[in-house]
Parts: C-alpha cells; structure tokens; sequence
C-alpha cells in the first residue's frame, strides 16, 4: 500500500504560518488584500473562487471581489484591470481566465501587473520561474506540487524526475522548479515517443496531462512518489478523478496524491500565501498598501 501525500495536511500547515505573517503585517498597519477578478458565472471558476475565499479568510487575508458580465466590452474590462493593477491597498489579483472569445485573453495577459500576478500567468512572472529569481511568482499548482514533496520530506535533489505535460500552468513551470531544487527533469509530452518507458525510471512523477486515468500502473516502479495534478470529469464515477488510474497505481508505488484531496487543495493556499508575499514585498518598497 502507498503513502497517501494528503493535501489538507499539506495546506493546514502553510495556514498556520500564514496566519503568523498577516498577523505582523497588520501589527504594522498592512492588511493583506486579494481581488478576485471574475468575467462571467463559470461553474469551475465560482467554485475556485470559494476554496480561495475561504482559505483567505482562514488565514487573516482581506479579499475584494470585482465581479464583471460575461458580455463586458474590452474597454471597460481594460479600463477595471488598470484600475486594480493601480490600486496600492490591492496586493494581489486573481483574474480567472480563460476570458470569454471576444475578449483578449493574452492582452488581459500582458496588462496584469506582475507584482500583483499572484496566479503566475504572465510572461515576468514565468521568466522568474526559469531564472529563478523574485519576478512575479510562479503558477500555483506547480508550487503546489512542490509544497506536497517539501511537507512531506520527499527527496528532490539528486533525484530522477518525470512531467507528463508542457503547459505554461503546471508542465513547464513545475519541470523547472525541480531542475533548480536539482532534480533530472525530463518533460514528457504528445509527441514523446513510448512515455512509460521514460516515466517508469524515475524516483518522482508529475502526471499534467489534463487526461482521465491516462496514467496506468506500466508508468511507474514500486519506489515512485506520484504527484498527480490532473482534474477530469469521470463520468463512470460522477466526480472528478486525475491523469492517474488510481485504483490501478496506488499498490504498486511508494506515494502518491488522490485527486481529489491532493494538489488541488494545496493550490488555494498556495495562492494566498502569494497575496501575502506581495503584501510583504510592497511593505518593503515603501509602497504601505495601508486600508
């Protein structure tokens, strides 16, 4: 039977130390603040939208909510984006993408001030992921699936690791966070020819593909921590399951995230913890964010 790498456990913990930051930077006159900027009624986005608002709340996070019609002309959906990137009692921005067609999602993109891209989406923020250095902040399901191997005292360096996927969101991001915690990244993607051979050498395997059960047990090897980030509708079960067959994986690997309950839970705190490193990163600037 495999360790199970919970993720409430995971995101208790990164609370706890939240709650400690906010509470020093309110004794400074600083309350740390999130806009949630939603176009439109996605079901997915709402329901992301409340896991955040709630882990906000837990930890002490103030969270203002810029609510636009998904019919909102690209004026004055640019006009309310300057308006927020502008705001200094604002520290982080959430904008849920994707934006609906007649909007321009990569001007959205680019117009997003990095030092308030707390989801990691703009281009600052991802050449900080890859230089590794304090520009912007990286996407938060790939921070995500780090916390899980930090809490849990899973070896990095030194390590062979796998990424099934190349997206800019997870894929990419998370292949170049191991490769600086100095781990051998091998990024697997459509075009990679038989990928369980690749993937069933390494000691760490991050499935984000974005595919229901594409990840059987001939992917991986009895000594594997499987972090799996995929989120699908399974239909058969009526509920969302990740790239991993877990059924399958789970008796024949050392570890592994269930989906849900893994990475997705983290990735809320995660976010959070950015909004506060914003705050803290303004404090330092001389920029008070004072409300």
């Amino acid at each position: 039977m495999a360790r199970i790498l919970k993720g409430k456990e995971v995101a208790d913990a990164l609370t706890a130390r939240m709650q400690q930051d906010v509470e020093e930077l309110k004794a400074q006159g600083v309350t740390p603040t999130l806009c949630i900027f939603r176009v439109g009624e996605r079901p997915d986005d709402l329901a992301y939208e409340r896991g955040a608002t709630k882990r906000a709340q837990a930890a002490g996070v103030k969270v203002k909510n810029l609510i636009l019609p998904a019919d909102v002309p690209q004026d004055v959906f640019d006009r309310e984006l300057n308006r927020v990137n502008k705001d200094d009692t604002i520290h982080g921005i959430l904008l849920f993408m994707p934006l609906p067609k007649h909007l321009d999602t990569e001007r959205a993109r680019q117009m997003l001030n990095p030092a308030k891209d707390v989801d990691g989406c703009t281009d600052l923020s991802l050449a900080g992921v890859f230089t590794n250095t304090k520009t912007g902040f990286p996407p938060c399901t790939a921070q995500a699936a780090m916390e899980i191997l930090h809490h849990f005292d899973i070896p990095v360096s030194g390590k062979k690791a796998a990424v099934i996927g190349r997206s800019l969101v997870i894929g990419r991001p998370v292949g170049m966070m191991l490769m600086h915690e100095n781990a051998t990244v091998v990024n697997c993607h459509t075009r990679t020819i038989d990928v369980p051979s690749i993937t069933r050498e390494a000691d760490i395997l991050i499935a984000a593909a974005g595919r229901l059960h594409s990840v059987t047990r001939d992917f991986t090897n009895p000594d594997q921590v499987v972090i799996d980030v995929g989120i699908n509708w399974d239909e058969e079960k009526g509920g969302i399951s990740g790239d991993v067959a877990f059924e399958d994986v789970e008796p024949h690997v050392q570890a592994i995230t269930p989906v849900p309950g893994g990475v997705g839970s983290v990735t809320s705190s995660v976010l959070i913890g950015h909004v506060i490193e914003a705050a803290k990163r303004t404090q330092s600037a001389g920029i008070a964010g004072r409300v």
